[in-house]
């Protein structure tokens, strides 16, 4: 089985992570559910902010609102499911007693976020309206 099947596996059936390695320090997989707890957090208000932006903001143009909405809802979406697989990756890691895994998705996730946070400054700045 490939190593994504693997993982996307263990984010149904989080006991097998136990079947690695030996058990780490508890200190540190707390560390990690909470790391996991803050991207949830991440995710959820880029939804909210996906869900404001479509539905207080009628005087945006159509395809701008959408544009806008749906680039928070995806950040939002690729945020919730990175948060279990990082969670997954990590826990693992620490098991085997690896190097903890690095990941290019927080980059990603900022620059997703600076673009609509640019695109809302154009917006609040030049006032694009329209039906």
């Amino acid at each position: 089985m490939n190593k994504i099947a693997q993982s996307v596996r263990l984010w149904f059936a989080p006991q097998r992570v136990r079947e690695e390695g030996d058990t780490p320090d508890y200190r540190f997989s707390l560390a990690n559910e909470r790391t996991f707890l803050a991207w949830i957090r991440t995710a959820l208000a880029l939804v909210g902010g996906g869900f404001a932006v479509d539905q207080f903001l009628p005087e945006l143009a159509w395809g701008v609102r959408a544009g806008l909405a749906l680039g928070l809802l995806a950040a939002g979406v690729l945020c919730a499911l990175r948060a279990v697989n990082h969670w997954v990756r990590c826990e693992r890691a620490m098991r085997r007693d690896e190097d903890l895994p690095v990941s290019r998705f927080p980059t990603l996730l900022s620059l997703v976020v600076a673009v609509v946070a640019v695109a809302m400054v154009v917006v609040v700045l030049f006032g694009w309206e329209g039906g």
